[in-house]
């Protein structure tokens, strides 16, 4: 069948809009017609090859749509369903099957290979093979194929059009805190980024009840919006000094819970200074592939626990529904962080992500 989707041909290249055929779905497949997707700094971190997946292809790994059709082996949903996609694992592994799937043995090939399983592509523009089954979807186009283990069947009383973030960026955010750091009622959580994924962690400490929320950023309408959010106090790192006014508003003893987000390793030397004793740091910003850590060793064996978190340590059939309900009760307002783009103004809404004038772009099919 035919497709309209964005495709990616040179490093750093701009995204092309082009007619491409997609195969039918194989009997492990579900044909999904996207509504929307939503862009991740993953997306143009692939996009300049900063992680390098063989180009031409199409990325996209925040889709939301409609079930076309199903491959004869699907059970988990039936054409018509309102479906989010998210990331790839493969079920079999070890880690899979002891119930740990974030740590899923294929999960850098299903997700970042831009291959089937058999070394083949799913997309075409007529003869040439296009990289596609980023995350199990290659979503940033009008049909994508997608896995029962990647597709969450959701509720049609939210909009379509507003979910897919939840795939990836803001079920990080929100999880991270939720799920992986789980900070109980009446604790201190520093966040340091405000982008998507640090405003959903924001809001993820006012779910879970945190009594102290710092937002660290350099950009002040960002901190104004986290404010909004639940943010009980923030810090504009540009002109500020986080470490003094962290370690002079807990007596020097630091802050329990820490996520950074921004993949700004420098951020992340320092932030481990506002950490305290017994306390957790957890990581989700990606920096290039290669960056390292200058880690003061006698300041970490003092109980202090750094650790990496693969969205939002979240099983997503049970989390994002939840995130949803969330969302329809007024207390997880996601949608202040979207913007909209049409599919032709992919390329603008990635400027506009660089830059910093949206937070979340979501590009409507």
């Amino acid at each position: 069948m035919q497709t309209k989707a964005a495709v990616i041909r040179s490093p750093g290249g701009p995204f092309e809009i082009e007619e491409l055929t997609l195969n039918e779905p194989a009997d492990d497949q579900i044909l999904v017609r996207i509504v929307a997707t939503g862009m991740c700094h993953t997306d143009l971190t692939v996009r300049d090859q900063l992680m390098p997946l063989p180009l031409p292809v199409v990325l996209g790994h925040e889709g939301a749509g409609i079930v076309e059709k199903v491959g004869r082996n699907i059970k988990k949903v039936v054409p018509g369903d309102h479906v989010v996609l998210s990331y790839s694992t493969c079920g079999l592994c070890y880690n899979c099957l002891a119930g740990e799937h974030l740590s899923c043995e294929q999960s850098f090939p299903m997700n970042f290979g831009g291959r089937l399983a058999d070394g083949k592509c799913s997309l075409h523009a007529g003869e040439e093979d296009i990289g596609s089954n980023f995350f199990g979807q290659s979503s940033f186009a009008s049909y994508a194929l997608s896995y029962e283990r990647n597709t969450v069947k959701v509720t049609k009383d939210v909009p379509l059009e507003l979910l897919g973030p939840l795939g990836c960026g803001i079920q990080t955010g929100a999880g991270s805190v939720l799920n992986a750091l789980n900070p109980p009622p009446g604790s201190s959580i520093v966040v340091f980024g405000a982008g998507a994924v640090g405003l959903s962690a924001v809001m993820g400490a006012v779910v879970a009840g945190c009594t102290t929320i710092i937002a660290v950023d350099i950009k002040d309408n960002r901190l104004e919006l986290a404010k909004e959010l639940g943010a009980t106090q923030t810090i504009n790192a540009e002109n500020e000094d986080f470490t003094r006014i962290i370690q002079s508003m807990t007596g020097g003893k630091g802050i329990k819970y820490i996520l950074e987000t921004s993949g700004n390793e420098k951020v992340l030397e320092q932030a481990l200074w506002c950490l305290a004793m017994g306390g957790v740091a957890g990581i989700v910003g990606a920096p290039a592939m290669g960056a390292t850590l200058n880690l003061n060793i006698a300041h970490m064996l003092m109980n202090r626990t750094l650790r990496g978190i693969i969205e939002g340590e979240s099983n997503s059939d049970i989390f994002i529904p939840a995130l949803i309900e969330l969302y329809q009760q007024g207390r997880f307002p996601f949608d202040k962080l979207i913007t909209f783009y049409k599919l032709d103004e992919i390329n603008q809404a990635a400027a506009d992500s660089e830059s910093g004038v949206t937070l979340k772009p979501v590009i409507r099919m």
